[in-house]
């Protein structure tokens, strides 16, 4: 490249990444009651929101369980009694760890959320943490950056194309002209990253910042300060198990495009902070337990079907440490090894199945099952308690003409 174009690009990329990189200015914080214009930039947004609530209210997803609602909806409003009355929550039936609010107080939480909370204390931190992005407008602020970034960037790229148009016309030289265009070329690319990169950047602000906010909220309402930190250190622990490389490696790579800080960062920043507060009274776990029991079983059952095994088996020895709903986690940790086959793990299952029907809260159908494995390992006595006790348990099974083939086969064959 010509000394020209290297003069050309290396300017050119300096002036790019100081435009590009410069935050928008922040949005002030929410006043309570006041909804936005509609020809706003906010307004926009809440129009956009009001939409997807009602798409929200319809879904077949969403678990219309009162008490389960009007906990969490009670918890939201502990955490901002300020908004109380303009927040509206939905709990979804969705196997991922995830909150959301929108600008216009609609807000989902997801089941795979309410599952992995040990606590109300965790489901306080995640809770404040999104009425932060609520409160200080962070949707509105990444709806004016990434309008900005876009504005700027595709002017610059007009710019770049012009200056370098003029400057190859000017070299004097087939040679210059063209590396000049190459240059041109090569700093449009870094515009259209330096842009993006800015965007998620200050992205990753709103999220710590957030972070900090949810912790405050949590703590004034007298939770324990070290909630936040053990909830992400779990999302560590759980990450590290899962099946997928993939999965596994995100949180040890940093990058322009992740919005959300390294979850690594995040337990730190959240043990200084704790370090930092008074000790506070711990909510009422077994409430807590309570309220999400009746659809413990079936958020489980939605966890398998993301077969990702490794995660799930973590879970369940988590929850299983709370030493509550044994017999329902020890059936869940039998179909997830029962489900994965690999290597010993039918035989695993068999040991979690009969684990779990020591308790009271077992499942029925960890008894058909227990029988399905006993059968082809040959155990057929231990095949026939199994299936005659499902019988027992469950009288109206679909499946009971099933199991009373198998018991006649396993007759037969002892008979002769």
């Amino acid at each position: 490249m010509t000394r020209s174009a290297r003069r050309f690009a290396g300017v050119t990329a300096l002036v790019t990444v100081a435009a590009l990189l410069a935050a928008p200015a922040r949005s002030d914080p929410r006043t309570p009651h006041l909804r936005p214009a509609e020809n706003t930039d906010e307004g926009g947004i809440w129009s956009l929101s009001d939409k997807t609530e009602q798409q929200a209210k319809l879904s077949a997803e969403r678990n219309r369980d009162p008490a389960l609602n009007a906990y969490v909806q009670g918890l939201t409003c502990k955490l901002a009694a300020e908004y109380c009355d303009e927040i509206r929550v939905y709990v979804m039936d969705r196997p991922f760890f995830n909150a959301s609010m929108a600008p216009n107080g609609y807000t989902e939480v997801w089941s795979g959320l309410l599952l992995r909370a040990e606590t109300e204390d965790e489901l306080a931190f995640v809770l404040g943490h999104e009425i932060g992005h609520f409160a200080e407008n962070h949707s509105i602020e990444a709806q004016r950056a990434m309008k900005t970034r876009a504005n700027n960037a595709l002017a610059l790229q007009v710019l770049v194309s012009a200056v370098a148009m003029g400057a190859a016309v000017g070299s004097g030289s087939p040679q210059s002209a063209s590396d000049i265009m190459r240059a041109a070329g090569s700093v449009n690319d870094l515009i259209y990253l330096s842009a993006i990169a800015g965007y998620f950047s200050y992205s990753r602000e709103n999220e710590s910042e957030a972070d900090t906010l949810g912790f405050r909220r949590m703590v004034k309402a007298g939770y324990d300060p070290a909630a936040g930190a053990e909830m992400w250190r779990s999302q560590i622990d759980e990450t590290a198990a899962s099946t997928f490389p993939k999965v596994r490696e995100a949180q040890a790579r940093a990058s322009i495009f992740s919005t959300h800080p390294l979850s690594v960062e995040r337990v730190g920043a959240l043990q200084t902070l704790a370090k930092g507060s008074p000790a506070g009274k711990t909510g009422d776990r077994k409430a807590y337990r309570a309220v999400i029991r009746p659809h413990l079983a079936a958020w489980l059952r939605d966890d398998l079907r993301r077969r990702d095994y490794g995660e799930t088996l973590a879970l369940i020895h988590r929850l299983e440490s709370l030493e509550e709903d044994q017999g329902v986690l020890a059936f869940y940790r039998a179909e997830a090894y029962r489900q994965r086959r690999g290597e010993g793990d039918l035989i695993r299952a068999r040991e979690a199945y009969t684990a779990s029907v020591a308790f009271v809260d077992a499942p029925s159908a960890a008894w058909r099952n227990l029988g399905d494995l006993a059968a082809q390992a040959g155990d057929k006595a231990a095949a026939r308690s199994a299936y005659e006790t499902y019988l027992v348990r469950a009288p109206q099974a679909q499946d009971r003409w099933l199991v009373e083939a198998s018991l006649k086969k396993l007759a037969e064959g002892t008979a002769t």
